[in-house]
């Protein structure tokens, strides 16, 4: 795809969105398998349906742009799910590797409200109310997940890292 406006960037990253939401639904089982505290494996199944949702969401909008959903693959996010695999295998110490599980997350949360920032942001310049309407709601949910994600971490996963 040639992109020679900022409509064809719009679209372009879009695709690349529902390729992160379709990497993270892939990845968010195996990041709750591999945390040991309830409530993180609570956090991280809830956001796996939110994720379903999500994904479905930028799917329709790409469907009312007549656009292939399936166009890119965000290997931005590849690098990050396999970094956040690799740490996981190395860390032994369930307290440590929930911290570990819970910094991923948030590395990945926060390249999520990148995007979907900008995104809602083109999808006002474009006069796009609709998407730009859907998009800001999914910005706020990843906001949402980032902030629980903080308050689990300072309140019970980095203290007992630290012990």
């Amino acid at each position: 795809m040639n992109v020679n406006s900022l409509h064809d960037l719009y679209i372009a990253e879009l695709q690349e969105i529902r390729s992160v939401e379709e990497q993270l639904v892939a990845a968010l089982p195996r990041m709750a398998d591999v945390a040991d505290h309830a409530e993180l494996k609570q956090g991280i199944q809830t956001h796996l349906e939110e994720t379903r949702t999500q994904q479905s969401r930028v799917e329709e909008i790409l469907r009312r742009h007549n656009a292939e959903p399936r166009e890119h693959v965000d290997q931005a996010m590849q690098a990050m799910l396999h970094e956040a695999e690799k740490w996981a295998s190395m860390v032994q110490d369930r307290d440590l590797r929930d911290a570990g599980v819970i910094a991923s997350a948030q590395r990945v949360e926060h390249y999520e409200i990148a995007v979907y920032g900008s995104l809602a942001t083109w999808a006002r310049q474009l006069g796009l109310d609709e998407d730009g309407q859907a998009l800001l709601a999914i910005l706020e949910e990843e906001k949402r997940t980032d902030e629980r994600l903080s308050r689990l971490a300072k309140r019970m996963i980095n203290p007992d890292a630290a012990t």
